[in-house]
């Protein structure tokens, strides 16, 4: 397959903007880490007009899938989760082509783990646990005991994400291969959740009182991210200034849940300012003392 494919990386790699060429084959009948295609040539470009360009080729039975994606578009990928194949894709696809070293700089960067990358993502992950923990609870206290069951998973879900992560690996999308070993405790509460013999209901409400314990100790280093970023001025912030920061973009959804959280637990302070209106007022947000380090 990589001589039918050769004309079609080699062209791209006369391109100056291109930083890397991996070649990822199907190693199974059905495979999602190809999309089941035969083969996919990841291309990796310093900029493009689109952040991503896929295009699909055949080839008598054989079929491939050309990707182009931006530098900063595999950043996004890595720091969010949202595209969990690249790393595979990375680390077990062939290398064809790499400009300066990028692919193997890329390779030692995600080995090392740097320690601001690690505390993002351990702050996406705790900010959306916070999500899932709440609106799981709200459907159970409503009696809909599935939709709660459903948002418990996810909840466990990061839960172990953000454990590996505290740990200093990547999460990987075998994640629970990786907890069992790493953290059982939590492998332990999805076993009960998924397999246990107590009625759903009852498997689900043991389920939020382990879960709000394991919160509550996580509460400073899932929330180190953010209480870094409103440490780094003097001055009480907006909702809207701390959501528009470029640090917070990945989970500003969520935002809202985690500060109301942290405020709960005074690891936030609110500075109240009054508006014209008589007993309304706009509301600010500050940390102060050990707070702004989350390792307490």
């Amino acid at each position: 397959m990589e001589d039918i494919l050769r004309p079609i990386y080699q062209e791209r790699a006369s391109n100056e903007d291109t930083l890397g060429i991996i070649l990822i084959e199907k190693k199974k009948s059905e495979s999602p880490v190809t999309d089941n295609l035969d083969a996919v040539i990841l291309v990796i470009v310093k900029d493009a007009a689109q952040p991503l360009f896929i295009k699909h080729y055949e080839y008598k039975n054989d079929t491939a899938g050309l990707c182009v994606v931006t530098e900063s578009l595999v950043y996004d990928w890595i720091l969010n989760g949202t595209n969990r194949r690249i790393v595979n894709w990375i680390f077990n696809g062939k290398l064809l082509f790499d400009r300066n070293e990028y692919i193997e700089s890329l390779k030692k960067r995600l080995e090392t783990f740097p320690y601001q990358d690690r505390v993002r993502k351990m702050g996406i992950e705790f900010a959306k646990l916070i999500r899932r923990f709440m609106e799981g609870k709200d459907f159970y206290e409503s009696n809909h005991y599935l939709d709660a069951f459903n948002h418990m998973v996810h909840a466990l879900h990061h839960l172990a994400r953000l454990s590996v992560l505290e740990h200093g690996f990547h999460p990987e999308i075998t994640v629970w291969s990786q907890i069992k070993k790493i953290e059982p405790q939590i492998y332990k509460l999805y076993e009960e959740l998924v397999v246990g013999r107590e009625s759903l209901e009852k498997r689900v409400e043991l389920l939020f009182l382990a879960i709000e314990f394991l919160i509550t100790e996580r509460k400073r280093s899932g929330s180190k991210h953010l209480l870094s970023l409103l440490a780094t001025k003097s001055e009480p912030w907006t909702f809207a200034d701390i959501m528009n920061h470029p640090e917070i973009k990945s989970y500003a959804i969520d935002l809202g849940l985690l500060l109301e959280f942290l405020v709960e637990k005074e690891i936030v302070s609110v500075h109240k300012v009054e508006t014209k209106g008589k007993g309304l007022y706009h509301r600010y947000y500050y940390v102060k003392g050990d707070s702004a380090t989350g390792d307490k």
